[in-house]
């Protein structure tokens, strides 16, 4: 929108969240901010409207309509003038991405901050009465997040329900019931997988029959071990207090309390599930998925340097990165399967020779390095949630490009060292001796690629038994393989 000289424009940003205890709805926000906007002699379009609904205003990463007025007020010309809120705590309630966000927008973008039901004189005191705003803000959010955790913890003690109701059951009275037709296929899951029947061929049977999950979607291996792990099908109530359980199981603070729905296996079924998982988790490798569904032997085992996902087939002849197929990733990493093959398999020739160095680990670490190898690895872990995130702000326009560049090399560097630890602490103090098994082992495998008559199936073990991972780069035209050692 053209902005004439004695025209102001404005934005109105509005949020409505799950943690306030009492929420002035959208439209009335909506309609006391017009009425500023006219009172004040600003124009307010609709495109600038932005919303976002059901959302928390502790953190700005989540807030899609937050994120993507940010990038509108970088766009040149300047859109609009300033940004109208009901209250300062719609805009934020933490501090530090109060300062940060309004710091940006007014010294350098010339966009002010407006909450039309907390008006500030233009002085230097309206600086202290801001920041008291905002720290009242913040102190309400944490004393709220506090009770409410305090609540939800005591109710999870007496196996109260606090969360969607488990596939096979449905909530009456705030009780779970159980759904007949959904309690049926629990029990045949667990059947089923006590039997000796895979989470991959159980999900394949529920999908083929088009049954969907609670949410919809289709049934995968780790819904399929999620269910199998869920002790709400023996009448009992599993939550962390401090987060997720993320599939941690074993998490120490998880409480665990019998609740008062109807339970649908017994505790023997319960029992010989978890004791038959313990014996799979023991013996999967790196690539869980039936070698006979895989459509090429490299499956899974190439990722995009830029990304990180893996490299699909795709028809006829040709391989790219899954996340740009799916609008994730900025490169589409396409290679043919003939060039990709013969990349692959020259390296692993290079990397058999004399002298060549390789980058391994090693499938059994030292007993004593074990504690410190996985807390090693969990920081890994973080870093690359951490670069997940900034690459989602950097394309929704809240970080630029030299910004996002500078923060993205700061963390893959320290993600460099720390893997440079762990295997360090993996490595056996022969290390001599380790690399020639190393390489023997990938001699093997180059003679089952190699050979003519070699399946796709022998192929695909022989492969992923010994290549951890293989990161392939189109704009530099490399390809590297990282391996991993099976110690006898």
């Amino acid at each position: 929108m053209k902005q004439s000289a004695d025209v102001k424009i404005a934005a109105a940003y509005i949020r409505v969240s799950t943690d306030d205890q009492v929420e002035f709805s959208p439209d009335a926000q909506l309609v006391e901010i017009r009425k500023y906007a006219a009172a004040h002699g600003y124009v307010l379009p609709q495109e600038f409207i932005f919303v976002d609904e059901g959302i928390s205003g502790k953190h700005t990463q989540k807030r899609p309509e937050f994120n993507r007025m940010i990038g509108t007020a970088k766009t040149k010309p300047r859109p609009f003038d300033a940004i109208l809120l009901w209250k300062f705590s719609r805009f934020a309630r933490n501090r530090e991405d109060s300062i940060v966000y309004k710091s940006m927008l007014r010294r350098e973008l010339g966009i002010d901050v407006i909450s039309i039901s907390e008006p500030l004189a233009d002085d230097k005191m309206s600086i202290i009465m801001e920041a008291m705003i905002e720290a009242m803000d913040e102190y309400y959010s944490l004393n709220l997040a506090e009770e409410v955790k305090r609540g939800m913890t005591e109710k999870a003690r007496r196996g109260g329900l606090q969360s969607n109701p488990s596939f096979g059951y449905r909530v009456e009275k705030n009780i779970l019931v159980p759904i007949p037709e959904e309690a049926a296929l629990v029990r045949s899951i667990f059947d089923r997988f006590i039997s000796g029947e895979g989470l991959y061929s159980i999900a394949r049977w529920l999908n083929d029959m088009g049954v969907k999950t609670h949410r919809g979607n289709r049934f995968e291996n780790r819904t399929i071990e999620y269910m199998l792990r869920n002790p709400v099908y023996i009448g009992k109530m599993r939550w962390n207090p401090t987060g997720r359980t993320r599939r941690d199981f074993t998490n120490e603070n998880i409480i665990l309390a019998d609740a008062q729905h109807e339970p649908l296996i017994s505790q023997e079924t319960w029992d010989a599930a978890q004791q038959r998982m313990a014996m799979v988790k023991a013996q999967w490798k790196f690539h869980g998925r039936p070698v006979t569904q895989h459509k090429r032997w490299m499956s899974g085992l190439v990722r995009c340097a830029d990304c990180g996902n893996v490299l699909i087939f795709s028809a006829p002849h040709y391989w790219k990165c899954n996340a740009y197929a799916h609008g994730a990733c900025r490169s589409s990493q396409h290679v043919t399967e003939e060039k990709l093959t013969d990349m692959l398999l020259s390296l692993m020739e290079h990397d058999v020779k004399e002298g060549s160095q390789i980058s391994y680990t090693i499938a059994r670490s030292r007993p004593e390095a074990v504690d410190e190898s996985a807390l090693l690895k969990e920081q890994i872990s973080q870093i690359n949630a951490k670069l997940a995130r900034l690459r989602e702000a950097y394309l929704s326009g809240v970080e630029d490009l030299s910004s996002y560049a500078a923060a993205k090399s700061i963390l893959e560097e320290r993600a460099v060292q720390l893997d440079r630890r762990v295997r360090s602490m993996e490595t056996p103090q022969d290390k001599e001796k380790a690399d020639q098994l190393m390489k023997e082992q990938i001699s093997r495998c180059l003679d089952v690629l190699k050979n003519p008559d070699s399946t796709k199936e022998e192929k695909h073990t022989a492969s992923h038994d010994v290549i951890d991972r293989c990161i392939f780069s189109k704009n530099s035209n490399t390809l590297r393989i990282f391996y991993h050692l099976f110690l006898p």
